[in-house]
C-alpha cells in the first residue's frame, strides 16, 4: 500500500487497556481508553502526570517495554492493527510512517555524532537514499524547522545549540520520512514560553505543509487550544471527556474537566476577589483506584450509591454525536452556575521599602577557551544597572527567559555570589558583598529562597520533620528539642500537611507535598524576604493552584515580600502587584501588574504577553514571533540589547537602537520602559491580549 492511499482514521484506538506486572501485582495504567485521529488532523490529549498520557503514546509505538502488556481493545494504524504485526513490519513503520517527538530534546540526539550525520541516517535506513540525496532533504528540513545557517547547524553537534534549537532539530528529525503520524509528547514543557510559541507555530505549519496527522500530548490546556482541532481528556488512566476543542472548552460536560479549568489562571482571576479553586484531595494511585468513578473521591458532586456503584462507560451527549462524556450525573449537573465564591481576599497593603537595589552588576570572567582554560578571559555581564525596590507584604514578579540573569540576581541577593558593584541595601544595611558564610544568622533566616525543583533541595535520606527541626537548629529557633518540634509541627500545619508527614521520607511525598516541605523550611525563620525561583513550574496545574494559593496565604499572614521568578505570565498576571520584566541583565519594563499587562509595553513585553498560551476560547491575541534567539551574555549586541529581534526597530529614526543602550523613560509616576520610542510611537501600541465581551 502507498503511504497516502487510506482514507479512514490514521490513528484508532478502541478500548485499550494497558497494565504494567510486577512481581506483587498487576498495575492498571490504562482502562477502556478509545481516541481516533483522522487525516491531517490534530487532537490533543491532556491531564495531570500519572494520567497515563505517555503511556498511551508507548503504546501506539508498541514499545511498553519488559513489563508493560496491552491487556485489551486494540490499536490500528491506517486500518492495521499494530499489535498483530511482527517485530520488522513494526520497525519499518516506527520512525518512517509513526514519529514520535519526547519532552528532553538531548535524550533523542546522540551527542557524539554531528546533526547532519544523525538526520541523514533516518531517510538512509528507511527510504534508501543516497547519502547526496539525504543530506539534501536534511537541508531541506533544517530549513523548514526555521533554524538559521541551515549548513553551519548540519555540521555542528548537539551540545552546541540551544535548547529550543535542539527541539527543533528533534522535529526535523522526526519529519525526515514525512511520517503519517506524529505524536508528540510534552514537546515544549522544557523551553522557554517565546520559544514555546514559535515551535507551536512550527509544528502547525509543518503539519499543513505535510499534511502529517498529530497526537499532541500536554498538560498545557492552553497550548491544546492554539495547536489542535479536538481534545480528549484522561485522568486516572480513563478518558472522561472527548469532543472537538469548542465542545470541551465552552459546552464541558465533565466534573474533572471543570475542576481543571477552574485551577488555572485565566485572565480575569484575581488572587483577592477570584481566587483559583485548587482540587481538593490527591490524584488515586493505580493500585488504590475507588470503586465506580475514578474522580468520584474529589468530585463536587459526587453520590454516594449512585457514582460508586459500578465501573462507569463513557456516553454520548445528546444532540452531538462528536462529543462523549464520563459522568453518570452531566445531564442534571448546571455547568453554568457561577463558581461558588470561596472567601474574598483582604487586599494586602505593601508596608516601608525593606529591600533596594541600586545599579546592581554582576560580571564573571570566563576562559575564552573554556574547555582548556587558556588564552584570553571574557567578561559575561549577567545583570546590568539593576535597580528596583520591594516593599513589605508585596510580590514582585520578575519575568524574562532563561539566561536573562533571574536566577543570578537572585544569587547575589542570596549571597551565593557577591556583586561586581552597585549596591543592595536591606534594612538600611549594605549586604552586596557579604557572601553567605560571613552573613549572620538573622539575615540568612530573613532571606529565604524557594527552589523549583522539590526534588533537589530535601535530603532523601533524611525524615521530613528532622529537615526542618535541622533548619531551625540553623536559625537558633527554640531552646530545646521539644519546642523546636512542636514549632515543626506548626509549620506543617502552615503549609496543610498533616503532621503524620513528620515521619516520612521525602520519596513518599508527591511532587506537591514536597514543594509544601521547602516552604515550610523557607518560613521557618520567619523570612522577611522569600524568593520563590519558579516554584510551580515543575507541578501539575491542580497542583499549582493549590501552591500558589499557600504562599499567598502564608504571605498574607506573615507580611513577607516575595519575590517571584517565573517565565508563566498567566500566574505572574494572578498573583503579583508588580512586574520587573528581564532581557540580557536589563530591565526593560517595571510597573504594576495593571501597567505591564497594559500597553503601552516594551516591545520585548509585548512579544512575551504574545506568547502566553491561554485557555479560553474568548480570547485573541495579537500573533508576535520572536525572531531568532537570545544574544549571547558574552557577546551581547552594541545598543539596545533587544534590537536584534525588535520588531519596532525600524520606527526609530536613524541607527539609535544599534548604537545607544535607551535611556529608562518614567511613565504615569512609576512605570518605567527602557526604549528609544518616542511617547506618540508609544499611545499607538494596541493591547496583545482581548477578551470579547460577554
Amino acid at each position: 500500500m502507498a503511504k497516502w492511499d487510506y482514507d479512514g482514521p490514521i490513528l484508532e484506538i478502541d478500548k485499550l487497556s494497558i497494565s504494567f506486572f510486577t512481581r506483587l501485582r498487576e498495575i492498571p495504567a490504562v482502562m477502556d481508553f478509545s481516541v481516533s485521529v483522522q487525516p491531517g488532523e490534530a487532537v490533543g490529549l491532556v491531564g495531570e502526570s500519572g494520567c497515563g498520557k505517555s503511556t498511551v503514546a508507548l503504546g501506539v509505538m508498541q514499545d511498553l517495554g519488559v513489563n508493560g502488556r496491552i491487556v485489551g481493545g486494540s490499536v490500528k494504524f491506517k486500518g492495521r492493527d499494530l499489535g498483530e504485526m511482527s517485530a520488522e513490519e513494526l520497525r519499518d513503520i516506527r520512525g518512517s510512517e509513526i514519529a514520535m517527538i519526547y519532552q528532553e530534546p538531548m535524550a533523542s540526539l546522540n551527542p557524539a555524532m554531528r546533526i547532519g550525520k544523525q538526520l541523514m541516517e533516518v531517510p538512509m535506513i528507511h527510504q534508501g537514499l543516497s547519502q547526496k540525496e539525504a543530506y539534501a532533504r536534511a537541508l531541506q528540513v533544517v530549513t523548514d524547522v526555521k533554524l538559521p545557517d541551515p549548513e553551519r547547524i548540519l555540521n555542528s553537534f548537539p551540545h552546541q545549540l540551544s535548547g529550543g534549537q535542539q527541539q527543533r532539530i528533534v522535529i526535523a528529525m522526526a519529519l525526515m520520512s514525512e511520517p503519517a503520524l506524529l505524536i508528540l509528547d510534552e514537546p515544549t514543557t522544557a523551553l522557554d514560553v517565546t520559544v514555546e510559541a514559535a515551535i507551536v507555530e512550527l509544528v502547525k505549519d509543518l503539519g499543513r505543509k505535510y499534511g502529517t496527522s498529530m497526537l499532541f500530548i500536554s498538560h498545557n490546556l492552553g497550548l491544546v487550544l492554539e495547536t489542535c482541532d479536538r481534545i480528549c481528556v484522561m485522568y486516572s488512566g480513563e478518558a472522561v471527556e472527548r469532543g472537538s476543542i469548542h465542545d470541551v472548552f465552552d459546552e464541558m460536560q465533565h466534573p474533572y474537566t471543570q475542576a481543571l479549568f477552574r485551577s488555572i489562571p485565566l485572565p480575569g482571576a484575581d488572587k483577592n476577589a477570584r481566587p483559583l479553586v485548587a482540587i481538593p484531595g490527591n490524584f488515586p494511585l493505580p493500585h488504590e483506584r475507588p470503586k465506580g468513578c475514578n474522580f468520584g473521591p474529589r468530585c463536587d458532586y459526587f453520590q454516594a450509591g449512585r457514582c460508586d456503584a459500578k465501573p462507569i462507560p463513557m456516553e454520548t451527549v445528546p444532540g452531538n454525536d462528536r462529543h462523549h462524556t464520563r459522568c453518570l450525573r452531566y445531564q442534571e449537573i448546571d455547568w453554568q452556575a457561577p463558581i461558588a465564591a470561596s472567601d474574598v481576599k483582604e487586599k494586602s497593603s505593601a508596608g516601608d521599602v525593606i529591600l533596594k537595589m541600586d545599579d546592581l552588576r554582576k560580571y564573571y570572567e570566563v576562559a575564552a577557551n573554556a574547555l582548556f582554560g587558556g588564552g584570553e578571559r571574557k567578561v559575561v555581564k549577567a545583570n546590568e544597572t539593576l535597580s528596583f525596590e520591594a516593599r513589605e507584604s508585596e510580590t514582585l514578579a520578575i519575568v524574562g527567559e532563561s539566561g536573562c540573569g533571574k536566577s543570578t540576581f537572585a544569587k547575589v541577593l542570596m549571597g551565593l555570589e557577591t556583586a561586581t558593584d552597585g549596591q543592595i541595601i536591606f534594612d538600611n544595611r549594605n549586604i552586596e558583598a557579604v557572601p553567605i558564610e560571613k552573613r549572620d544568622t538573622k539575615t540568612i533566616s530573613d532571606i529565604q529562597m524557594v527552589f523549583q525543583n522539590p526534588f533537589d533541595t530535601l535530603n532523601p535520606s533524611m525524615k521530613v520533620g528532622r529537615q526542618i527541626i535541622r533548619a531551625l537548629e540553623v536559625f537558633g529557633i527554640g531552646k530545646n528539642e521539644a519546642e523546636r518540634r512542636e514549632r515543626m509541627l506548626s509549620l506543617l500545619d502552615l503549609v496543610k500537611l498533616p503532621r503524620e508527614f513528620a515521619d516520612r521520607m521525602p520519596r513518599q511525598l508527591s511532587g506537591g507535598q514536597k514543594q509544601r516541605v521547602g516552604i515550610a523550611r523557607a518560613f521557618s525563620g520567619g523570612a522577611r524576604v522569600v524568593v520563590a525561583d519558579e516554584p510551580v513550574s515543575a507541578l501539575d496545574v491542580s497542583v499549582q493552584a493549590a501552591v500558589t494559593d499557600l504562599l499567598m496565604e502564608i504571605q498574607r499572614e506573615e507580611k513577607t515580600t516575595l519575590l517571584f521568578i517565573s517565565h508563566d505570565l498567566s500566574i505572574v498576571r494572578y498573583l503579583s502587584d508588580r512586574v520587573m520584566v528581564m532581557y540580557l541583565g536589563h530591565v526593560v519594563e517595571l510597573g504594576t501588574t495593571e501597567q505591564v499587562f497594559s500597553p503601552p509595553y516594551h516591545p520585548y513585553t509585548e512579544a512575551l504577553l504574545s506568547a502566553v498560551p491561554i485557555a479560553d476560547t474568548s480570547v485573541t491575541k495579537k500573533h508576535i514571533v520572536l525572531e531568532g534567539d537570545i544574544p549571547s551574555a558574552m557577546n551581547p549586541p552594541p545598543g539596545c540589547p533587544f534590537q536584534t529581534r525588535c520588531r519596532w526597530k525600524s520606527q526609530v529614526p536613524g541607527n539609535l537602537c544599534e548604537t545607544e543602550v535607551p535611556p529608562m523613560k518614567f511613565r504615569d509616576g512609576n512605570h518605567q520602559i527602557k526604549c528609544h520610542l518616542s511617547e506618540d510611537q508609544m499611545a499607538e501600541m494596541e493591547p496583545v491580549i482581548q477578551i470579547a465581551a460577554e
